[in-house]
């Protein structure tokens, strides 16, 4: 684990499920809501330290949440899995592309397979297209941490239903989504967390989503300092009546929101 004392910023670039809030077409409440914290993206995370920035995922959101929170470089990208509200974005890592050069991914070997068969063009060893980005290919495997920069990543394997799903773990921080289940001997690279990232879909429960209950019990397993719910939707509920009964220490994560560490 890096134990240095530098400090670790996240900024909550979306906390939305697959299809985002407010739903296209839709007449629920949430979907009505003038509450910004009830206006979510699709779900993803910027993680900044002194020399390096880090995004978990790249939905199809991307662009604007780089246009709300812009940064000088982009020095990687962490996937937890392949589905597209989690990786369609990637087509807009252009503009740092034209910066600075190939942009360094990092994913399960089965992840990179689905991200050259649907993206080929950015993949491609010959006769590229002019204009099309790049990438650094970084094959993330169970157990093995890895470096970006001077930081080491801890991969931390969990659920989502019978697909396998990474998060991760970066200093005192460790971010989880789509998770449904997790294996006791990867419950033990979250011990002594700071904060705790997690996935809560809604109130029912889901075949391959933490519901907000068997997210709570997970939290208060797993014991961080702090915790945050991500990947919401809208029948979760309205922001601020969930965030009012949650426990101690829990929070409803939203859009823009940030903390540091």
């Amino acid at each position: 684990m890096d134990k240095t004392d530098e400090r670790l910023k996240i900024t909550f670039l979306g906390t939305g499920t697959s299809q985002g809030i407010p739903v296209i077409g839709s007449d629920h409440p949430v979907c009505l809501s003038d509450d910004p914290r009830d206006k979510r993206l699709r779900v993803s995370v910027l993680v900044q330290l002194a020399d390096a920035n880090m995004v978990i995922d790249c939905g199809p959101d991307f662009r604007q949440q780089m246009l709300r929170h812009p940064i000088p470089r982009l020095d990687a990208i962490l996937f937890t899995h392949e589905h597209a509200d989690h990786t369609a974005g990637i087509d807009d890592i252009r503009p740092f592309f034209f910066r600075q050069g190939d942009i360094p991914v990092y994913a399960h070997k089965r992840v990179i397979a689905s991200l050259m068969k649907r993206f080929d063009y950015i993949f491609a060893d010959e006769d590229r297209y002019p204009g099309a980005p790049a990438v650094q290919v970084h094959e993330v495997e169970r157990g093995r941490a890895f470096a970006v920069g001077n930081h080491q990543v801890t991969p931390v394997e969990v659920w989502h239903n019978r697909l396998q799903v990474f998060g991760y773990r970066i200093g005192d921080f460790a971010y989880l989504t789509d998770m449904k289940s997790i294996e006791k001997e990867e419950m033990m690279r979250l011990e002594g967390l700071k904060v705790l990232v997690v996935n809560a879909l809604r109130q029912e429960p889901h075949h391959s989503h933490f519901n907000l209950e068997e997210a709570l019990a997970f939290i208060s397993e797993v014991a961080p300092e702090s915790a945050y719910l991500t990947h919401i939707s809208h029948r979760m509920g309205f922001h601020a009546e969930v965030e009012a009964g949650l426990p101690t220490g829990v929070h409803l994560a939203y859009d823009n929101l940030t903390i540091t560490l």
